[in-house]
């Protein structure tokens, strides 16, 4: 397992993260195993969602596990908010922020976050609010830093012109079938869709402003199209490249597809959505896998991708 520091943070984190978003499918015995089996491959940093089951992803995770302090000091715990999905809008005022923090520690059994994400941009958000929310938390120990995800760079500016703390993550979406962090940036100036600025050059904000980014769906076509691993119908070139340079290494195509990504100099770490434990394992060999540069591009542009 590959490990390297978040700036700004006294943090050193795996560049492999177990998510807990789908955990309610399985039992307490078998969320403990999931657990185990992710501490004994080497990750220390698990995330979490207040919208993940209705909170109820955070409660299976402390109770499967056992939570108390001697395993407590063995995890990087990160957290998102920001969501009201009763009422389906997203809220970043002072109020909500505590109450869900508040919320979020009562069910992981524990005292801290290491991180706090917001989850979704708010378009109504007030900065001020949200650096009175982040300056109470602070303050009080139930948060040690703080991030966001899926923001763009004028989001973030804006965010920290108030806030006194340094963001230092960024969650967003990245996976072989899903790469518009990359695409604009190779295809400068060309007259193709591939060259739209889909993102407003998050990816080299991010690297310029030291904040790390976490790439979530990391086996996904798209915006929930399914995976595209063993999707032969639609990715057949980009399977069979995969497959390939996976049989050269001798690890899963699941390795391949996580190794893609961890390749990226900018320390990228990647958020497993898997409750299959031994997939959790196939994908932890991606962690370090040297993938050439030839290697990089040929996975790239068997997805569909143009290199000028």
């Amino acid at each position: 397992m590959k490990y390297y520091p978040i700036k700004n943070t006294n943090l050193n984190v795996s560049n492999i993260i177990m998510g807990n978003m789908r955990i309610t499918q399985l039992s307490l015995s078998e969320i403990e195993k999931l657990i185990r089996t992710a501490m004994d491959e080497g990750i220390n940093f698990f995330d979490h969602a207040d919208i993940y089951g209705g909170g109820e992803c955070e409660e299976l995770f402390s109770n499967a596990i056992q939570m108390n302090a001697d395993i407590r000091e063995k995890m990087i715990l990160q957290s998102k908010c920001g969501i009201n999905t009763k009422d389906n809008y997203f809220d970043f005022s002072k109020e909500h922020i505590l109450k869900s923090v508040d919320g979020i520690l009562k069910r992981l059994k524990t005292d801290y976050l290491d991180i706090l994400l917001l989850h979704r941009p708010d378009p109504l958000m007030e900065p001020e609010e949200v650096a009175e929310a982040f300056e109470e938390l602070h303050n009080s120990g139930k948060v040690n830093y703080f991030g966001v995800s899926n923001h763009n760079p004028a989001q973030i500016d804006l965010l920290q012109k108030y806030i006194s703390q340094k963001l230092v993550v960024n969650q967003l979406q990245l996976s072989i079938a899903h790469t518009p962090l990359i695409d604009s940036g190779i295809a400068l100036n060309m007259n193709i869709d591939q060259s739209v600025n889909r993102d407003s050059s998050i990816l080299e904000y991010c690297r310029l402003n030291d904040i790390t980014i976490q790439a979530w769906s990391p086996y996904q076509n798209g915006f929930f199209k399914g995976p595209f691993l063993g999707d032969v119908e639609n990715f057949p070139e980009l399977n069979e490249v995969i497959d390939n340079i996976a049989e050269k290494y001798e690890v899963t195509n699941t390795a391949i597809a996580t190794a893609w990504i961890t390749r990226h100099p900018a320390n990228i770490q990647v958020v497993l959505g898997t409750t299959n434990a031994q997939r959790l394992k196939d994908a932890c060999k991606g962690s370090d896998i040297p993938l050439t540069r030839d290697e990089w591009y040929k996975i790239y542009k068997a997805a569909g991708n143009i290199v000028p």
